[in-house]
């Protein structure tokens, strides 16, 4: 089994004990988990780059340069939902949990869908 490295848009300093961000790409850091195995082998946070007009490309980059191959999101738009899928990071949908630690609970445990196209936002909002 591979490492996995998961990122989670996160308000604050994030961290499994963090807040989640409900728009990744005004989200203060990504916490990025590094599991194996099922099992959580280092937790760690990026700062999010500036997020100028148009630069919703600019956390594609990012993420992808820190090899994050999974990333949990309450909404994103078109633009970088396509963009992670040209880097290879798949995008999954969790609108419901508040807390980071329980977005990567549910993460391990399966329960987390992949997003679908209909669950889009149309961009600056949640």
């Amino acid at each position: 089994m591979t490492t996995e490295r998961i990122a989670i848009p996160s308000e604050g300093e994030g961290g499994l004990e963090g807040k989640r961000a409900g728009h990744f790409g005004h989200c203060d850091v990504f916490t990025l988990v590094d599991v194996e195995n099922g099992q959580i082998l280092e937790v760690s946070t990026i700062v999010n780059a500036p997020h100028a007009q148009g630069g919703c490309m600019v956390p594609v980059q990012l993420l992808a340069s820190h090899n994050v191959n999974k990333l949990v999101v309450g909404g994103i738009g078109m633009r970088p939902l396509m963009g992670f899928k040209q880097v290879g990071i798949d995008v999954y949908h969790d609108a419901v949990q508040p807390e980071i630690g329980p977005v990567v609970e549910d993460m391990l445990a399966g329960k987390t869908p992949m997003i679908s196209d209909d669950q889009v936002c149309g961009g600056g909002g949640n």
